[in-house]
């Protein structure tokens, strides 16, 4: 892939010509044999449809792989049935809001596809809550029944009294474990099995149900999940996203960023309270009709035996996950041959020639770029592959995050004007796609603010380069000012993470009375590397390699603050 040397500038007054000109430039660049078009595999009907369709075209091969318990699609249909059965006999109805407070594990599938069945709305709620995050979901989305692993039975008790909470339904580890599981269990897993009082036991009650019918159809567009986004600036907002979001999503990813099918075997670790986890684990392989392998949690020995076991074929990781991997001493004792695809994700370590290269000599497989995207959007809103030979993806302005999957639009605006900027220029990325939420819960201005024109502002800075691929450039709140020049903190943590005794950063800014501003790097060493490398190592060797400007300053930590989903909480490090 080269870049087109003509002058291919859009007129930046006209939105229509702006598109067409970005549609003529994705079809030269468009790589062969990628569809155009989103892919439904059955048609445009809910999810919960395609759980069914599958369990009456293949009624007995494997769904669900969890530790060695196998659950056949049609045992995943039955207990989903039993499910909303359950929960409709609890007084659960159309449109009431169920929260699932749960880590990865089967039970999560069967009440997620048992809400949706019933026409309920899914209510993710991540299992590292504290009580006062708890209460405000609980509280702001109205939930009177929650699903709950029974380890978690203490924070739910903490806020019964200011909460709507009627009915609380818990379940356990030890309840889907098999006695002598085919691959390394975590030990957090191995926990004694708890049923609080005044609970409902989730396992036994759906054993107790042998008239479940299965309900019909629920409506597409009805809303179906909130999920929340991360709160960095004030409270969490609840994304309201229907079926017919979750289907497009695995429509315009199927054949064009995942190649997936019945035979494909996929394995998931990503927590499934978060969308890209929900995408990963719960809607993409339901929509494929493929044989998911679930573990609980990231475990690097546990994902090398899932693959010899299981031959797995496709999985995504953060680019963290794919160097550990690498560095186990016990990498080369698997059996990786069956792996086909394998997609990252740059959080705290960034993608680079590097680390691709390595992965390639040891499995003869391209570490590829997963995509850009957004709660609000449901993730997976463009795709990389393709753009790999070369390392053309890595060797343009980072990030290169590609073209948009089919069905979704970009455009870069003025940020105060919402003008169009030309391409090549830098502005905020806006959005418009099927998946986009229908609104914020509860939050009239938030959703006029966000999505007054149709279009998503997403607050990211990026660009549209001349030949028509997307580059995030970062958040605008983190965009750093150094003598009036831009500096991107995600920019200078993609050349940290080439540094081979680093094992993580976080970049933010530091007032400066004469800079303005000065980038200051939090950098997590490799224990190996701890008593070896200093601050003003790493420094030095950030000036050969970055103007000026852009070097920041070094402050080692024992310990990144991470997010339950892998990425640097940024707002707890202090740079003052």
């Amino acid at each position: 892939m080269t870049r087109n040397v003509e002058n291919q500038t859009a007129p930046a007054t006209d939105e229509d010509a702006y598109l067409a000109h970005l549609r003529d430039l994705h079809d030269k660049a468009w790589p062969a044999g990628v569809p155009r078009t989103p892919t439904y595999v059955h048609g445009e009907i809910p999810l919960s449809e395609y759980l069914r369709t599958w369990a009456r075209l293949q009624p007995d091969r494997d769904a669900l792989i969890f530790y060695g318990r196998r659950y056949t699609w049609r045992e995943l249909d039955d207990l989903s049935d039993r499910c909303a059965a359950l929960l409709q006999r609890l007084g659960v109805r159309a449109g009431d809001r169920v929260a699932v407070f749960m880590p990865n594990c089967p039970q999560f599938h069967v009440v997620f596809f048992g809400v949706l069945k019933l026409g309920a709305v899914h209510v993710p709620v991540s299992p590292l809550s504290r009580a006062f995050e708890l209460a405000y979901e609980l509280n702001d989305t109205g939930a009177e029944v929650i699903v709950a692993l029974d380890e978690l039975s203490s924070v739910i008790d903490a806020v019964r009294g200011e909460t709507s909470l009627r009915e609380v339904i818990v379940t356990g580890f030890a309840d889907v474990l098999p006695e002598e599981p085919e691959i390394p269990v975590p030990a957090s897993l191995l926990t004694a099995r708890t049923l609080p009082a005044g609970a409902t036991d989730l396992m036994p009650a759906l054993a107790a149900i042998t008239d479940a019918a299965p309900l019909p159809p629920p409506d597409i567009d009805a809303v179906a999940a909130l999920n929340y986004t991360g709160g960095t600036t004030g409270m969490p907002k609840g994304c309201i996203h229907t079926q017919r979001d979750m289907v497009y999503t695995a429509a315009a990813n199927y054949g064009v960023s995942l190649r997936m099918s019945p035979d494909n075997v996929s394995l998931s670790f990503f927590p499934e309270f978060w969308i890209a986890g929900e995408n990963a684990g719960l809607i993409f392989p339901t929509f494929a009709g493929s044989t998911l392998v679930l573990l609980a949690r990231w475990d690097p020995l546990g994902v090398l035996a899932a693959i010899d076991r299981y031959k797995v074929n496709t999985m995504a990781m953060p680019v963290d996950g794919a160097v550990e991997l690498m560095d186990h001493p016990r990498f080369g004792d698997f059996d990786l041959s069956s792996l086909a695809q394998v997609r990252v994700v740059s959080f705290v370590k960034k993608l680079n020639a590097e680390y691709r290269g390595r992965w390639k000599a040891l499995t003869g497989l391209t570490l590829v770029e997963s995509s850009w995207g957004m709660t609000e959007t449901h993730t997976s809103n463009t795709f990389t592959v393709g753009f790999q030979n070369h390392d053309f993806d890595l060797n343009t302005r980072p990030v290169f995050v590609g073209l948009p999957v089919p069905g979704a639009e970009f455009k870069i605006t003025d940020f105060e004007t919402g003008e169009l900027v030309p391409l090549d220029g830098e502005g905020e990325i806006r959005v418009r796609t099927p998946s986009l939420l229908k609104a914020y819960w509860n939050k009239p201005e938030a959703t006029a603010e966000a999505l007054g024109d149709g279009w998503l502002r997403t607050g990211d800075i990026g660009c549209i380069d001349a030949d028509g691929f997307l580059h995030f450039l970062g958040r605008r709140k983190e965009m750093l000012k150094v003598k009036g020049m831009s500096v991107f903190p995600p920019e200078i943590e993609a050349v940290l993470g080439q540094h081979p005794a680093i094992l993580g950063s976080g970049v933010i800014g530091r007032a400066d009375p004469d800079r303005g501003q000065v980038p200051v790097a939090f950098i997590q060493l490799k224990p190996e590397a701890a008593n070896e490398v200093t601050a003003a190592d790493i420094e030095a060797w950030c000036r050969e390699r970055m103007a000026s400007y852009k070097t920041p300053e070094v402050r080692l930590v024992e310990a990144l603050p991470m997010t339950a989903t892998g990425k640097v909480r940024k707002q707890d490090l202090n740079a003052d």
